[in-house]
């Protein structure tokens, strides 16, 4: 017979083989890697907007002398657009990544399993922004986005797998 005790404890018996398993810390530090690489992208657009004088807010042309040059500040300049895209791009999969693959670390993957999965994003995420910012020819840029997504959604896959309803 359980008791309470015996309730609270076991949760924290599985987030303690959670933290000691080599796949948590393989998804820790791959995860650590994609959203390091996200946070940058935020001071890439401030030094394209720096360097093209293209801002988007009034507030930031601080530095002009004349009404003038403010007003030609405001503008959209299609390098700082380029950055600001490949930014939300990486919101909008990188966040999923996260959630995702800490589900799938709870699942008890194998190691390679779970190292193919994460490798494949980042290696996807890292050379999306290549293909997004240089700019490569499409489909590069593509390709990149799909292997990334299909590595989340066979993470999800295995997570809703696993799951007993």
């Amino acid at each position: 017979m359980m008791t309470g005790l015996d309730d609270a404890v076991a949760p924290v018996g599985a987030a303690s083989f959670l933290i000691d398993s080599n796949v948590f810390l393989a998804f820790s530090t791959y995860a650590t890697i994609v959203i390091l690489k996200m946070m940058l992208m935020a001071p890439l657009t401030g030094y394209f907007r720096f360097t093209r004088k293209c801002f988007a807010n009034i507030e930031d042309t601080w530095m002009s002398k004349t009404a003038e040059e403010k007003r030609r500040m405001l503008r959209e300049d299609q390098d700082v657009e380029r950055v600001r895209r490949c930014h939300q791009n990486d919101l909008e999969n990188i966040i999923p990544f996260v959630v995702v693959g800490l589900l799938y670390s709870m699942t008890g993957p194998d190691l390679f399993s779970a190292l193919l999965h994460f490798r494949v994003f980042v290696g996807s995420r890292l050379f999306h922004t290549l293909a997004y910012l240089l700019p490569l020819p499409q489909p590069s840029r593509a390709l990149a986005w799909v292997s990334g997504m299909v590595s989340t959604f066979s993470m999800a896959y295995r997570v809703l797998s696993a799951a007993t309803l």
